[in-house]
Order: C-alpha cells, then sequence, then structure tokens
C-alpha cells in the first residue's frame, strides 16, 4: 500500500498538491456517466446507477458496521476507479477506535493495495483539506475521506465543495462516516450500510460478503428503499441476494406503495461485524472444527 504523508501538514499538502498535479497531466481524461452496482434490480431503481462525478455518503449505523459500511465503500471504489488509482485520506483516530487497513482483506474484496494511496491526517480539518484537494485530481478514479464522529468543520459547505470537486474533477468522492447520525450535506447519495450472514458456498465454504443497504436519501427523487446485496470478488460486482426478489414478490403481492424492505435475519443468525471473512447463514463454518480465522480489515 503507498502512504503519502502521515500528517497533512502544510508542507505535506503541498507535496500532495504536486504529487496530484503530476497524476493529472499523466492520466487519461476523467471517466463521466455513472457507476453501476452490476445488480440489475439495484441498478434499474437507481436508473442505471449512482453519478460519477458526484459525492456520495456512506454511514454506519454502529461502529460494529464500520468494517461493513468500508467494504461497501470499497466496491463502489473499485467499480468507479476501472482500474484508476484510488487516493483513501483516513483520520488517525479511526485506526485507534477500529484498527488500521489491512492490506490482504483489501486482496480479498479485489482491490490491490498498490492501487490506494493512503494519507492519514491528524484531525477532521487535516482530512477535509487534504480529501478536498484530491477529490479536484481527474486522474483518480475514486477518493475515500474517512473523518471520525461528527466535526464541527464537516458541515453543509465544505460538502459542498467536495461535490463541486468531485464536479469538476469527475472523481468519484465517497465520504465514508462513523459513530454519527445522518447531517445535511450536498450529497448526491446517501447510503447506511450494515453487515449481513452470508450464503455458503459448497464444501461449507465462506460466502461472498453481505451487506444491508438502506438509501436515505437521492437527490434524483427517489424515496428510502432497502436492498440486499453481496459482492463478488471475481466479477467485481454487487449482485442481488437471492431472498431480495422473494421480497419483493410479497411486497407487491401486498399492493404496498412503501418502500421494500427485506426481512431481519432470524434471532439465532448473528450479522457480520467484518465483510471479507464471513460466515455461512445457512449452516456451521464447520461442523465439530475449530472456528474459522476471522482477520481484521479495518
Amino acid at each position: 500500500m503507498s502512504l503519502m504523508q502521515p500528517r497533512p501538514d502544510p508542507a505535506s499538502l503541498t507535496d500532495l498538491r504536486r504529487h496530484l498535479a503530476e497524476m493529472a497531466l499523466r492520466g487519461a481524461p476523467a471517466a463521466v456517466g455513472q457507476v453501476s452496482f452490476g445488480a440489475p434490480a439495484l441498478d434499474a431503481a437507481l436508473g442505471g446507477g449512482i453519478a460519477r462525478a458526484a459525492l456520495h455518503e456512506v454511514y454506519a449505523p454502529a461502529t460494529a458496521d464500520l468494517a461493513a459500511a468500508t467494504g461497501f465503500a470499497v466496491g463502489l471504489a473499485i467499480r468507479a476507479a476501472a482500474g484508476r488509482p484510488i487516493l483513501w485520506v483516513r483520520q488517525d483516530v479511526v485506526d485507534a477506535e477500529t484498527g488500521r487497513l489491512h492490506p490482504p482483506g483489501l486482496t480479498e474484496l479485489g482491490l490491490d493495495p498498490s492501487r490506494v494511496l493512503l494519507v492519514r491526517a491528524r484531525d477532521a480539518e487535516g482530512v477535509l483539506r487534504a480529501g478536498a484537494e484530491a477529490a479536484r485530481c481527474p486522474a483518480l478514479g475514486a477518493v475515500l475521506i474517512e473523518p471520525w464522529g461528527a466535526p464541527r468543520r464537516l458541515d453543509l459547505t465544505a460538502s459542498r465543495r467536495l461535490a463541486l470537486a468531485a464536479e469538476g474533477s469527475g472523481a468519484t468522492t465517497l465520504l465514508l462516516r462513523a459513530a454519527v447520525a445522518p447531517q445535511p450535506s450536498a450529497a448526491s447519495t446517501r447510503w447506511q450500510v450494515a453487515s449481513l450472514p452470508s450464503r455458503a458456498l459448497e464444501a461449507n465454504a465462506p460466502g461472498a460478503p453481505a451487506f444491508s443497504l438502506r438509501l436515505l436519501r437521492h437527490r434524483g427523487g427517489l424515496g428510502e428503499s432497502e436492498w440486499r446485496v453481496e459482492w463478488s470478488r471475481d466479477r467485481q460486482s454487487f449482485q442481488e441476494s437471492p431472498v431480495q426478489s422473494d421480497v419483493r414478490n410479497r411486497q407487491a403481492a401486498a399492493g404496498r406503495d412503501e418502500p421494500p424492505r427485506h426481512p431481519r435475519a432470524s434471532p439465532d443468525a448473528t450479522p457480520l461485524s467484518r465483510p471479507v471473512v464471513p460466515f455461512p447463514a445457512d449452516r456451521p463454518a464447520a461442523a465439530g472444527g475449530p472456528g474459522p480465522d476471522i482477520r481484521r480489515t479495518g
């Protein structure tokens, strides 16, 4: 994993600007249009996907769901980047609260860690300044900005700056939030992400990472909706969970006009706290054997 300066002080911000300018000169023109999820039903509901040159927010409803929200954001970044570099700005306290990024975990999601430029900042102001610089760079495929909590610096005006920077450069910008309730912002979409038990593969192998997605806000006017999706590392695409279509059919049969919602997992099913090494939802991970080796991704 490539590491930028660990502290975005004035000198390191100057280095970051120079580095991004060099990347922009070497890079091809930024892609435009939309970023699709790869799941037909989800893409159809969103009119093809989410705007590429825009700011999007990803929320973890609880700290335990941050790994799931991070996995979802990484999946979106992979699809948005299309082989371009991904710049990740992370506040130091996130490492202290949840752990550092784990390169093998990124690899498990299908992201080569060498494509990630990691910037670590001491405070939220540094995160936002470095994130805004990165969002202006058309050579980047995606920018992940990860502050902690609800810093006063991250207000509606700050989010507008990020949104305008993304619109100007074409770089998909994802604001990853944890330990905070959703707040007003200029984001094009706002997602709340929680972990779900995965479906076991053949030979009782761990299944694909599974996510519960709730669309909280959509500037195009789409109402609040929910989906169950899985992430395919091999296809680098999201796919709809098999139970999702059953939920939609039941909603349609009942004639309900409210947004589709998925059923909660059974009380005996323990949701995943981290999506990289998921547990099977339909049978024990290893009957009579030792428990699975869980690796941290954050």
